[in-house]
């Protein structure tokens, strides 16, 4: 990440590693688009499109299973069966801070504690299922246009997925744990461009959208630069899997 855009613009500014791998943004560095879904990290998009039934496209022929990113939990996954997804890669040099990709009022999360394989280009075309064997953190949101997830995906090296609302996420005993937050007196809801999230380092961010998703823009393909709060999609109608051109 450019120091410029940072907040404090001198390395000396930064009290550990740590601090200067999840260094905050100027305000005002990334202007968030008047669309309704915006990018929401800084990245590569690594893959994007339809889910089929409950499948989703990794890479190079390799899926892996909507019941299996989630943590096993068949419920809230077929939320999303024949829905829309998109992943987006961050490597070491990207802003490690994770925004709001549309508005959203936090349901549930679920930590699945597993593996801390690198995520990058090379370990998604080789590796089987990464995603869903990765240390990972899904968010769940009720949205202006119904339910969407985020899952971020732990990687080699990255010591812990923090959120805004309650920190580092690594509970003991490291083992699947759903917290419900759709009871709350006190809703934590956040808006499209907010912060979220962070990484200590490079990582993974999947969104998921049940039928009836955004309609992504069509210069997401695979390699494509992304940077946060730029137009990703809108809502023009349900999702047609057969003008996906990345599939």
């Amino acid at each position: 990440m450019n120091l410029a855009e940072a907040q404090g613009t001198d390395a000396a500014d930064y009290p550990s590693f740590n601090a200067f791998f999840t260094r905050p943004l100027k305000p005002g560095a990334r202007p968030v688009a008047d669309a309704d879904l915006v990018c929401p990290a800084d990245g590569v998009v690594s893959q994007c499109g339809a889910i089929h039934g409950d499948r989703v496209f990794q890479a190079k022929g390799r899926h892996f299973s909507l019941d299996e990113l989630l943590g096993g939990d068949s419920a809230r996954s077929s939320v999303f069966r024949d829905g829309a997804f998109a992943t987006i890669y961050l490597s070491p040099r990207d802003y490690h801070r994770v925004h709001m990709p549309m508005a959203g009022r936090l349901t549930a999360t679920c930590y699945v504690p597993g593996r801390l394989f690198s995520v990058n280009a090379v370990t998604a075309e080789g590796v089987d299922r990464l995603f869903a064997r990765n240390e990972r953190l899904v968010c769940y949101f009720e949205g202006p246009r119904g339910p969407f997830a985020m899952v971020l995906v732990g990687a080699m090296i990255v010591a812990g997925i923090e959120t805004v609302w309650s920190g580092q996420v690594a509970p003991p005993p490291r083992r699947v744990m759903t917290l419900d937050y759709a009871a709350l007196p006190a809703p934590i809801s956040l808006e499209r461009g907010d912060e979220m999230g962070r990484f200590l380092l490079a990582s993974t961010v999947i969104l998921l959208f049940p039928p009836g998703a955004p309609v992504f823009n069509a210069a997401l393909t695979p390699s494509a630069s992304a940077r946060i709060g730029d137009a990703m999609g809108a809502y023009d109608g349900a999702y047609d899997a057969s003008s996906d051109p990345i599939m």
